[in-house]
């Protein structure tokens, strides 16, 4: 419940944030980002072998790619543009979504909602360290028998 609740906030606040405000201070997310797969609750074998994920600025609009190369070495490759105001954009090449939606209510935070074939997925939250060369991303889904979850991922800024 605190999690949902934590998450309506963040929505709340993303609506009193002007424009102007997020494109000028999107530039702490844009850049390429390393995930630190040792800090990941899987077993060592089962740790993807990378991930990196890369936000750019497509003309005004948020660009996010993501590559995966799996423990096993296959690799793919996601990748979604569309605008910081919430609306549904097309996502290519991710084994988990069609469809995302962006906001960043606070320059240094970005709100990724994930869904596949009509079926929510996860919602994430990028939030990059004062330091500027940490990135923690937190996934929120629901699990089994509809249990949340909350996952916390780690990445180091590569560019």
């Amino acid at each position: 419940m605190k999690a949902l609740v934590t998450l309506m906030l963040i929505a709340g606040l993303a609506q009193s944030v002007p424009l102007t405000a997020r494109a000028a201070g999107s530039a702490s997310l844009l850049g390429s980002w390393a995930l630190d797969t040792s800090r990941m609750s899987l077993a060592p074998e089962a740790r993807p072998k990378s991930v990196t994920i890369s936000f750019s600025d497509a003309g005004g609009k948020w660009t996010t790619h993501v590559d995966i190369v799996s423990a096993d070495g296959a690799e793919s490759h996601a990748l979604g543009t569309g605008a910081l105001d919430g609306a549904p954009v097309a996502v290519q090449g991710s084994p988990e979504a069609d469809v995302a939606a962006f906001k960043m209510p606070a320059p240094n935070v970005l709100i990724m909602s994930l869904s596949k074939g009509g079926i929510p997925g996860s919602t994430r939250i990028y939030s990059v360290e004062p330091d500027g060369k940490h990135l923690v991303e937190t996934s929120a889904y629901f699990g089994d028998q509809g249990v949340p979850v909350l996952k916390t991922y780690y990445f180091s800024r590569v560019r």
